[in-house]
Protein backbone atom coordinates (compact mmCIF):
# COMPACT_ATOMS: atom_id res chain seq x y z
CA UNK A 1 0.00 0.00 0.00
CA UNK A 2 1.22 3.33 -0.87
CA UNK A 3 0.90 6.30 1.35
CA UNK A 4 0.91 10.14 0.75
CA UNK A 5 3.76 11.95 1.98
CA UNK A 6 1.69 14.20 3.70
CA UNK A 7 0.45 11.38 5.74
CA UNK A 8 3.64 9.97 6.56
CA UNK A 9 4.91 13.25 7.19
CA UNK A 10 2.69 13.45 10.15
CA UNK A 11 3.66 10.47 11.53
CA UNK A 12 7.29 11.86 10.87
CA UNK A 13 6.45 15.11 13.23
CA UNK A 14 4.71 12.51 15.71
CA UNK A 15 8.57 11.16 15.36
CA UNK A 16 10.76 13.52 16.02
CA UNK A 17 8.83 14.90 19.07
CA UNK A 18 9.92 11.51 20.88
CA UNK A 19 6.34 9.27 20.08
CA UNK A 20 7.65 5.72 19.79
CA UNK A 21 4.40 4.57 18.44
CA UNK A 22 4.56 7.43 15.51
CA UNK A 23 8.28 5.84 14.44
CA UNK A 24 6.88 2.03 15.24
CA UNK A 25 3.84 3.11 12.23
CA UNK A 26 6.51 4.56 10.28
CA UNK A 27 8.42 1.38 10.16
CA UNK A 28 4.92 -0.41 9.63
CA UNK A 29 4.12 1.75 6.34
CA UNK A 30 8.01 1.00 5.11
CA UNK A 31 9.14 -1.91 5.83
CA UNK A 32 8.35 -4.25 3.04
CA UNK A 33 10.08 -1.52 0.12
CA UNK A 34 12.71 -1.38 2.57
CA UNK A 35 13.48 -4.92 2.82
CA UNK A 36 12.65 -5.85 -0.94
CA UNK A 37 15.44 -3.18 -1.73
CA UNK A 38 17.91 -4.15 0.79
CA UNK A 39 17.41 -8.21 -0.86
CA UNK A 40 17.58 -7.05 -3.97
CA UNK A 41 20.73 -4.90 -3.70
CA UNK A 42 22.44 -7.43 -1.62
CA UNK A 43 21.19 -10.66 -2.80
CA UNK A 44 21.81 -12.18 0.81
CA UNK A 45 18.55 -13.03 3.15
CA UNK A 46 20.94 -12.50 6.40
CA UNK A 47 22.65 -9.42 4.75
CA UNK A 48 19.61 -7.98 4.08
CA UNK A 49 17.79 -8.20 7.32
CA UNK A 50 21.21 -6.60 9.38
CA UNK A 51 20.63 -3.71 6.61
CA UNK A 52 16.90 -3.25 7.46
CA UNK A 53 18.18 -2.86 11.17
CA UNK A 54 21.03 -0.69 10.81
CA UNK A 55 18.41 1.50 8.22
CA UNK A 56 15.88 2.07 10.83
CA UNK A 57 18.22 2.56 13.96
CA UNK A 58 19.79 4.93 11.83
CA UNK A 59 16.57 6.63 10.87
CA UNK A 60 15.16 6.36 14.29
CA UNK A 61 18.94 8.06 15.50
CA UNK A 62 18.68 10.85 13.17
CA UNK A 63 15.05 11.48 12.51
CA UNK A 64 15.36 14.60 14.30
CA UNK A 65 17.65 16.06 11.60
CA UNK A 66 15.19 15.38 8.59
CA UNK A 67 13.67 19.11 8.01
CA UNK A 68 11.27 18.71 5.94
CA UNK A 69 8.97 15.49 6.77
CA UNK A 70 7.69 14.77 3.19
CA UNK A 71 10.77 13.73 2.17
CA UNK A 72 10.81 10.97 4.73
CA UNK A 73 11.06 8.25 2.08
CA UNK A 74 13.22 10.04 -0.14
CA UNK A 75 15.61 10.23 3.20
CA UNK A 76 14.86 6.39 4.09
CA UNK A 77 15.94 5.61 -0.07
CA UNK A 78 19.12 7.71 0.81
CA UNK A 79 19.75 5.74 4.09
CA UNK A 80 19.06 2.32 2.46
CA UNK A 81 21.16 3.23 -0.43
CA UNK A 82 24.76 3.93 1.84
CA UNK A 83 23.91 0.92 4.44
CA UNK A 84 23.71 -1.72 1.16
CA UNK A 85 26.73 0.05 -0.87
CA UNK A 86 28.81 -0.17 2.38
CA UNK A 87 27.96 -3.87 3.05
CA UNK A 88 28.31 -4.90 -0.92
CA UNK A 89 31.78 -2.96 -0.47
CA UNK A 90 32.30 -5.24 2.67
CA UNK A 91 31.20 -8.82 1.58
CA UNK A 92 32.35 -8.40 -1.81
CA UNK A 93 33.68 -11.98 -2.38
CA UNK A 94 29.88 -12.84 -1.52
CA UNK A 95 28.17 -9.97 -3.25
CA UNK A 96 29.10 -11.49 -7.01
CA UNK A 97 26.45 -14.57 -6.34
CA UNK A 98 23.32 -13.82 -6.81
CA UNK A 99 19.95 -15.61 -5.90
CA UNK A 100 17.59 -17.03 -9.15
CA UNK A 101 14.40 -17.06 -6.92
CA UNK A 102 14.77 -13.55 -6.20
CA UNK A 103 14.65 -12.48 -9.18
CA UNK A 104 11.56 -14.28 -10.11
CA UNK A 105 10.17 -12.24 -7.09
CA UNK A 106 11.57 -8.99 -8.48
CA UNK A 107 10.76 -9.55 -11.73
CA UNK A 108 6.77 -10.28 -11.30
CA UNK A 109 6.58 -12.50 -14.21
CA UNK A 110 2.71 -13.24 -15.06
CA UNK A 111 1.73 -17.10 -13.61
CA UNK A 112 0.16 -18.92 -16.13
CA UNK A 113 -1.24 -22.44 -15.82
CA UNK A 114 -0.27 -23.28 -19.36
CA UNK A 115 2.87 -24.79 -18.77
CA UNK A 116 4.98 -24.17 -22.12
CA UNK A 117 4.06 -20.28 -21.05
CA UNK A 118 5.30 -20.86 -17.79
CA UNK A 119 8.88 -22.09 -18.70
CA UNK A 120 9.13 -19.51 -21.30
CA UNK A 121 8.39 -17.18 -18.14
CA UNK A 122 11.44 -19.05 -16.33
CA UNK A 123 13.63 -18.58 -19.04
CA UNK A 124 13.63 -15.20 -19.94
CA UNK A 125 13.31 -14.19 -16.20
CA UNK A 126 16.79 -16.46 -16.15
CA UNK A 127 18.45 -14.60 -19.24
CA UNK A 128 17.47 -11.30 -17.65
CA UNK A 129 18.71 -11.95 -14.24
CA UNK A 130 22.23 -13.31 -16.23
CA UNK A 131 22.23 -10.19 -18.22
CA UNK A 132 21.93 -8.18 -14.64
CA UNK A 133 25.03 -9.62 -13.36
CA UNK A 134 26.94 -8.57 -16.30
CA UNK A 135 26.27 -5.24 -15.70
CA UNK A 136 28.84 -3.00 -13.22
CA UNK A 137 27.35 -2.63 -9.65
CA UNK A 138 26.41 0.75 -10.04
CA UNK A 139 24.64 0.12 -13.71
CA UNK A 140 22.92 -2.82 -11.99
CA UNK A 141 22.18 -0.38 -9.19
CA UNK A 142 20.19 2.28 -11.56
CA UNK A 143 18.12 -0.43 -13.46
CA UNK A 144 16.84 -1.65 -9.84
CA UNK A 145 15.97 1.34 -8.72
CA UNK A 146 14.00 2.68 -11.57
CA UNK A 147 12.63 -0.50 -12.70
CA UNK A 148 12.14 -2.71 -9.84
CA UNK A 149 11.85 -0.69 -6.95
CA UNK A 150 9.91 2.06 -9.43
CA UNK A 151 11.63 5.34 -8.20
CA UNK A 152 11.50 8.35 -9.70
CA UNK A 153 14.59 9.92 -11.07
CA UNK A 154 14.42 12.87 -8.71
CA UNK A 155 14.07 10.45 -6.09
CA UNK A 156 17.56 7.86 -7.25
CA UNK A 157 19.29 11.24 -7.41
CA UNK A 158 18.61 11.65 -3.49
CA UNK A 159 19.16 8.19 -2.84
CA UNK A 160 22.74 7.95 -4.40
CA UNK A 161 23.72 11.91 -4.80
CA UNK A 162 24.62 12.19 -8.47
CA UNK A 163 23.50 14.45 -10.62
CA UNK A 164 19.96 14.03 -12.39
CA UNK A 165 21.38 14.05 -15.69
CA UNK A 166 24.16 11.43 -15.15
CA UNK A 167 21.27 9.57 -13.75
CA UNK A 168 19.67 9.64 -16.90
CA UNK A 169 22.53 9.46 -18.79
CA UNK A 170 23.77 6.17 -17.01
CA UNK A 171 20.66 4.80 -16.73
CA UNK A 172 20.12 5.08 -20.72
CA UNK A 173 23.72 3.46 -21.28
CA UNK A 174 22.88 0.50 -18.62
CA UNK A 175 18.97 -0.09 -20.57
CA UNK A 176 20.62 -0.13 -23.67
CA UNK A 177 23.53 -2.53 -22.04
CA UNK A 178 20.63 -4.60 -20.32
CA UNK A 179 18.55 -4.87 -23.85
CA UNK A 180 22.22 -5.63 -25.96
CA UNK A 181 22.80 -8.41 -23.33
CA UNK A 182 19.26 -10.23 -23.34
CA UNK A 183 19.18 -10.29 -27.74
CA UNK A 184 22.58 -11.03 -27.98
Amino acid sequence: MEFSHTYIAEYVKRAQNGDSDAFAELYNMTFNKVYNYTRHYLRDDYLAQDAVQEIFVSALKNIKKLNDPTLFVAWLNQISFHVCFDMAKAHKSDYGEADPELLEEVCDTKRTTNPEASALDRDESKRLFEALDKLSVSERELVTLRYFNSMKIDDIVSATGISRSTVKRQLAAAVSKLKNLMNG
